[in-house]
C-alpha cells in the first residue's frame, strides 16, 4: 500500500499535492523533478520584514509552465493578498522610521545647542570689551581725519565756499526741524567746529536786514508747500514774466472796432457771477480776464462772439487752475445755449493755438498773495479783513480797462496800500518790509492808488455791481461797505 502510494507520488512530481519543505525540495532538485515554487504567505511576510528599506518586486507569473487548474485557483488569491500586504508593510514602516528618527535627531541637536550656548551668555569679559571699544573709537577718529583731508583737498578746491556773510542757516530758513544732519559729510564736520565768532559772521547779513526794519516773512514757515527757500527766486521770475506776457493796453483804440470798453466791463462783470455760480477759485477769474485781453490784443472779434470768447477763456482757465473744471455743456448752458458745444471747442482751439499753449501768467492775484503775506508781518495776529479788503480792491480793477496800463505787481501793491489805509489811519500804510518785498516805494504807487480809491468810492457811478455785491457778504466781512474817512492824497 505504501509502495503504491510512493509510486504514484514519483510518477506525479510535476503537480505536488502536499506542502514542499526544504528537505523535499532538495531531494526533488537533485532528481530534477522540482515543480514551480509558490511561496506561502508566511514565507513572503517573513522575507518582507527581513528586507525592509529595499524595494520589492512582484515576481512575474510563470505562464509557460503547466500547472493544475485546481491548485492554481486555490493559491492565486492568497498570493495577491499577501503581496498587497507586503507592499503596505514596506511603505509604512520606513516612513514611520524616518519620522521617528528625525524627531529624535532634532531633540538631540536642540539639547546639545542649548547646553553649549547657555554658558556662553553668562560669561563676561570686561577687559576684552574695553579693548574692542577703544579700537572702534580709534578707527572712527582715523576715518574722520581722512574724510576731512579728502573733502578739503578734492571738493573745496573745485567748489569754493561763499563768504560767511552769505550763509543762511536752517534756523533762519525755518527748516531746522526738517533738515537731517549728515555727520559724515564735509559740511557737517565744518559746522560742528565753528566758533561763536564765526556764527556772528554768519548772521551778519540777516542782522543788517533786521536793523533796517525788514521782517523775514520766509523764515516763519515750516510748511514745505510754502516754498520758503525758493519764494524770492519765484517772484523775481514773475516780475520778469509780467513784462513779457503782457496784453496791450490800447487794443480798443488800435484794433477793435465792433466792441468798446463798456462791453468788456459788462462781460467781466458777468464772468464774476459765473465764477460765483460754479464756485471757482479767484485765480481762475484773474487768468480768464488775462486770456481775454491777450487774445483781443491780436485778434479782431465781433460783438456777437465776445461772450463766446469769455466762456471759452474761462473754460481754459478752469482746466488750468481748478481741480474739477466745469464741462463744456455747463458753459453752453450758462449762456442760455446761445453757443453750441462745437462752437466753444472751435474757439478753444483757436485761443490755445494763438497762445502756443503757454497759459502760465503773472496775474495780479499771484503778486497779491505775496504782498499780503508781507503786510501781515506788522500784525501780531493776522488780519482777515486786510486780506479781504485787498482782494476786493484788486478785483475792482479787473473790469476797468484803464488799469491795463499798469503792471500786475503795481496793481497788487496799490491794493495792499489802500487796504491798509482803509482799515487803519493811525499809521502810514507803507513800511520797509513792504517796500523790500514789493520793490516799490510809496511814491511809485501814487497814481495807481488814487485811481483805485476812485473805484472804491465809485465816483463814476458804475452800475456794474457784481464784485461789490460779492464782497458785501458776511463771509468776506462785508469789506465792500468800508471806506477811509480821510483821503489818501495826504500820504504823498
Amino acid at each position: 500500500m505504501r509502495n503504491a502510494t510512493m509510486a504514484t507520488g514519483s510518477s506525479n512530481l510535476k503537480v505536488p499535492t502536499m506542502r514542499i519543505t526544504r528537505a523535499r525540495a532538495k531531494t526533488l532538485g537533485s532528481s530534477g523533478g522540482l515543480p514551480p515554487l509558490h511561496p506561502s504567505a508566511r514565507q513572503d511576510k517573513k522575507q518582507g520584514l527581513v528586507t525592509q528599506g529595499t524595494k520589492s518586486k512582484r515576481p512575474a507569473p510563470d505562464e509557460n509552465k503547466p500547472a493544475n487548474s485546481s491548485s492554481t485557483a486555490s493559491q492565486q488569491p492568497k498570493r495577491r493578498a499577501v503581496l498587497r500586504d507586503v507592499t503596505n508593510v514596506l511603505c509604512e514602516n520606513p516612513y514611520m522610521n524616518c519620522i521617528n528618527g528625525s524627531k529624535f535627531q532634532v531633540k538631540k541637536f536642540s539639547d546639545k545647542r542649548n547646553s553649549k550656548v547657555t554658558p556662553a551668555i553668562l560669561v563676561k569679559k570686561p577687559e576684552l570689551e574695553d579693548r574692542k571699544e577703544s579700537m572702534i573709537e580709534e578707527a572712527r577718529k582715523v576715518k574722520v581725519e581722512e574724510s576731512q583731508e579728502h573733502c578739503s583737498q578734492a571738493h573745496f578746491k573745485d567748489h569754493p565756499l561763499p563768504q560767511p556773510s552769505e550763509y543762511i542757516t536752517a534756523a533762519q530758513s525755518g527748516l531746522a526741524d526738517l533738515m537731517p544732519v549728515n555727520r559724515s559729510s564735509c559740511y557737517g564736520i565744518t559746522l560742528q567746529n565753528t566758533t561763536p565768532k564765526d556764527e556772528s559772521k554768519v548772521y551778519l547779513k540777516q542782522e543788517g536786514s533786521n536793523s533796517l526794519g525788514i521782517a523775514d516773512i520766509d523764515s516763519k514757515h515750516k510748511d514745505p508747500l510754502m516754498c520758503s527757500l525758493y519764494a524770492p527766486d519765484i517772484y523775481n521770475n514773475l516780475h520778469a514774466l509780467e513784462l513779457d506776457r503782457r496784453p496791450s493796453f490800447n487794443y480798443m483804440e488800435k484794433l477793435q472796432r465792433d466792441i468798446n470798453k463798456g462791453m468788456r466791463s459788462i462781460l467781466i462783470d458777468w464772468l464774476v457771477e459765473v465764477s460765483e455760480e460754479y464756485r471757482l477759485v479767484p485765480d481762475t477769474l484773474y487768468l480768464t480776464v488775462h486770456l481775454i485781453d491777450r487774445f483781443l490784443s491780436e485778434h479782431y472779434i465781433e460783438k456777437q462772439k465776445l461772450q463766446l470768447l469769455g466762456v471759452t477763456c474761462m473754460l481754459i482757465a478752469s482746466k488750468y487752475e481748478e481741480i474739477c473744471a466745469p464741462r463744456v455743456e455747463e458753459f453752453c448752458f450758462i449762456t442760455d445755449n446761445t453757443y453750441s458745444k462745437e462752437e466753444v471747442v472751435r474757439m478753444e482751439s483757436l485761443v490755445l493755438n494763438f497762445l502756443g499753449f503757454q497759459l502760465a501768467a503773472p496775474t495780479t492775484k499771484k503778486f497779491l498773495r505775496r504782498f499780503v503775506q508781507a503786510s501781515q508781518a506788522s500784525y501780531e495776529v493776522p488780519s482777515v479783513e486786510l486780506e479781504f479788503m485787498a482782494n476786493y480792491l484788486a478785483e475792482l480793477t479787473l473790469a476797468e480797462y484803464s488799469f491795463l496800463k499798469f503792471l500786475p505787481s503795481v496793481t497788487a501793491a496799490s491794493a495792499v496800500f489802500l487796504a491798509r489805509w482803509t482799515l487803519d489811519q493811525s499809521n502810514h500804510p507803507w513800511n520797509p518790509t513792504l517796500e523790500h518785498y514789493t520793490t516799490y516805494k510809496a511814491l511809485d504807487l501814487k497814481t495807481t492808488v488814487l485811481l483805485l480809491q476812485d473805484l472804491q468810492m465809485n465816483t463814476s457811478g458804475s452800475t456794474l455791481n457784481a464784485i461789490r455785491e460779492k464782497y458785501k457778504q458776511p463771509k468776506f466781512k462785508s469789506v465792500a461797505t468800508l471806506s477811509s474817512p480821510r483821503p489818501v492824497q495826504s500820504l504823498f
